[in-house]
């Protein structure tokens, strides 16, 4: 028998997966994988137990649970000043990555042009061309990882479907602007253009910085999918449970991706969420100051290390620049950092298209103060062996 060549070729093994099995073979710290080392809220935790023994273990609405999307829309007008229809224009999702994958698949077409700024969450082009969409990769460089908007409106034709944005960014952890935010309104005034905003980290965002949601710019959300994560907000990544706004026609084409992708998302979990969010709706209010206290401890702790770094705008990962102390590539040097200094990291090298080295790898720091210490230590130059020549 033949079987039929894959449709995604150049897909493997994902290098979070790959690296976060050799930091457990290795028995190194894992500061590779974006996940926390604490659980969520106890309150919300006991919630779970609760629903679970209490009978909500049937399907949830596909839609996602009446009272959560309620809830959701609650903390759009919050935080973002916007009013949004909770029944039309919110789903919940399995996850942040089932809804970036859903609404690829809503609009997408064969040629259609996908506009991904690398280095790029790995998601992204394998949905694009799973849809017969063709991803146009406009390169970030270090060590600020802007965007050249000039760059952008060069890249866009009469096939650009759709431009997807990461703010906070994974894995530079840069912010977009007000300026960016500008430009953008600009690029995409009187045009089709949508846009898919992955806005997981948007609570995360540090040094009094406002998140640039497209939320808070009704010319930008009438044509955008808003997507975010009660993972990354209630540290609890292992639920996968996410969420997207987009006004109602593109809701729609949406839901009918997601019907048959999931259907709908744990029953329990997003009841426990509801509680959470209607009993603590300020919750969000202190990761900012949660986080950015582990990214400077880790940053001060590496501060006399070989590394050097700019320290990250948001999100919960952390870059930093090996080169002054070796050449090597960017994968090869996260294996050596894993193996022989006992601290997994993530290369930046599998987020662009072109593999293109940067000399810097991801650290997260969604981590206990204590394992945070630790990596430090293993890091500085008295602890480190001198790394082979490439």
């Amino acid at each position: 028998m033949e079987y039929p060549a894959s449709k995604l070729p150049n897909v493997g093994l994902t290098i979070f997966s790959e690296m976060s099995a050799l930091a457990q073979s290795c028995g190194a710290i894992n500061l590779s994988q974006g996940f926390p080392d604490f659980d969520g809220p106890s309150e919300l935790l006991c919630r779970v137990d609760h629903y679970i023994r209490h009978g909500a273990n049937q399907y949830a609405p596909m839609a996602g649970d009446a009272r959560l999307r309620k809830a959701i829309a609650d903390k759009v007008a919050r935080c973002y000043g916007r009013t949004v229809n909770p029944d039309s224009e919110i789903t919940v999702t399995s996850g942040a990555t089932e809804a970036i994958f859903s609404a690829i698949g809503a609009v997408v077409s064969a040629g259609d042009e996908v506009i991904i700024f690398d280095p790029a969450y790995d998601s992204y082009v394998p949905a694009i061309e799973l849809n017969g969409g063709r991803p146009i990769h406009i390169p970030h460089h270090p060590p600020l990882f802007q965007t050249n908007w000039d760059d952008v409106k060069a890249a866009c034709t009469a096939k650009t479907k759709l431009i997807i944005l990461n703010t906070p960014h994974n894995p530079s952890g840069q912010v977009l602007s007000a300026e960016d935010i500008a430009q953008l309104q600009a690029l995409v005034h009187n045009t089709n253009i949508l846009i898919l905003a992955d806005e997981v980290y948007e609570h995360i965002i540090f040094d009094g910085q406002a998140h640039q949601s497209m939320n808070r710019f009704p010319d930008l959300a009438q044509r955008s999918f808003i997507v975010s994560s009660f993972g990354k907000t209630y540290h609890v990544t292992g639920w996968k449970l996410g969420y997207c706004v987009a006004p109602a026609p593109l809701s729609a084409e949406l839901r009918k991706v997601h019907q048959y992708v999931t259907f709908c998302s744990p029953n329990p979990l997003q009841q426990a969420i509801a509680d959470y969010l209607e009993h603590h709706p300020a919750h969000n209010n202190a990761l900012a100051s949660f986080y950015q206290a582990k990214r400077d401890l880790l940053n001060d702790a590496l501060a006399q290390s070989p590394f050097s770094l700019k320290p990250a705008s948001g999100t919960y990962f952390q870059l930093i620049d090996y080169r002054e102390i070796s050449q090597m590539n960017d994968v090869a040097f996260a294996h050596w950092l894993t193996e022989s200094v006992g601290v997994a990291a993530i290369p930046l090298s599998p987020f662009y298209k072109a593999g293109t080295q940067t000399g810097h790898v991801r650290l997260c720091f969604a981590k206990t103060d204590e394992v945070l210490h630790a990596a430090a230590e293993k890091l500085q130059a008295d602890s480190m062996p001198t790394p082979p020549n490439p």
